[in-house]
C-alpha cells in the first residue's frame, strides 16, 4: 500500500474511535509494524493533525483536521455517489437538491481519473415503493430537530383517530415507503414514532425542549435496544 494511501487510512481509522486506540491495534489493522506506525503518526502530526497519545498509551485524533477532497479512494467515491443518488431519489426535495449539489462540488475538485469514475458510476438506485406523501414539509421538521424546538401536531393514527400532540423531535427516519419522526411525546410521556404522511398539520414552537437532542437519541436507542455507533 502506498504511504499516502496508508496515512489516509490511518486517519480514517482514528476518526472512527472516540477513545484512545492502542498502537498495536492500529498496526494490526493496517498490516504494518509498530515502528512504521509510530513514523506515520509523527508524519501526520507534522502535517497538522492533532493526534494525542504516545507509545504504550494509545492514540486519539482531535477534530479539526480536514482532508483534501482529492484524497478520496475509489470505494469512497462510489459510496458517495450511491448515497447521494439514494437521497436524491428517496428524501425530500431540499435534501435531494443538496445531494446533487454535493456531487457537483466534489466532482469539481477531484483528479481527472476519479472525476470520470464519479460521473460514470454504474452503482444505481432503482425506483422503489411509492413514498407515502403528506402535507407537512420535511425541511421544517429537520430544522426543528436541528434547533431542538418543540412541535405542536395534529396526528391521525392507523385507526383514523386524530389527536393533538406536543412532541420533541430529535430524529427523522427514512424508510423505503415512509418517513418517521422520532420524538418524545408530552401526551404519552414516552418515545413515540409519527409517520409524516399522517401528520395533518403542525406548528413549530419557539420553545426549545428541555433536554439535548443527543441525550434523547441515546436514551431512545437504549429503550429500543438499538446498538450505539462505535
Amino acid at each position: 500500500m502506498p504511504r499516502a494511501e496508508r496515512l489516509l487510512l490511518l486517519m480514517q481509522i482514528l476518526r472512527r474511535h472516540r477513545h484512545p486506540v492502542r498502537g498495536a491495534s492500529l498496526a494490526t489493522e493496517l498490516g504494518i509494524s509498530l515502528r512504521t506506525l509510530y513514523r506515520d503518526i509523527a508524519a501526520l502530526q507534522a502535517q497538522g493533525a492533532c493526534i494525542d497519545g504516545e507509545p504504550g498509551l494509545g492514540y486519539l485524533m482531535r477534530p479539526g483536521f480536514l482532508l483534501p477532497p482529492l484524497m478520496f479512494s475509489e470505494e469512497e467515491v462510489e459510496a458517495l455517489v450511491l448515497g447521494a443518488r439514494w437521497v436524491a431519489n428517496r428524501a425530500d426535495r431540499q435534501l435531494g437538491d443538496a445531494a446533487r449539489n454535493l456531487i457537483a462540488k466534489v466532482a469539481a475538485v477531484l483528479p481527472d481519473d476519479l472525476r470520470r469514475q464519479l460521473e460514470g458510476s454504474t452503482l444505481l438506485v432503482v425506483p422503489g415503493t411509492t413514498l407515502a406523501e403528506g402535507t407537512v414539509e420535511l425541511a421544517e421538521i429537520r430544522l426543528a430537530i436541528r434547533r431542538e424546538r418543540k412541535i405542536d401536531i395534529v396526528y391521525r393514527d392507523v385507526k383514523g383517530d386524530e389527536t393533538v400532540r406536543m412532541i420533541w423531535p430529535f430524529a427523522l427516519g427514512f424508510f423505503e415507503a415512509v418517513r418517521v419522526v422520532i420524538a418524545w411525546c408530552e401526551l404519552r410521556q414516552a418515545f413515540r414514532h409519527f409517520r409524516t404522511d399522517r401528520i395533518i398539520s403542525m406548528t413549530v414552537s419557539d420553545d426549545r425542549y428541555p433536554r439535548r437532542r443527543p441525550a434523547l437519541l441515546k436514551e431512545w436507542r437504549l429503550t429500543e435496544g438499538i446498538p450505539t455507533r462505535p
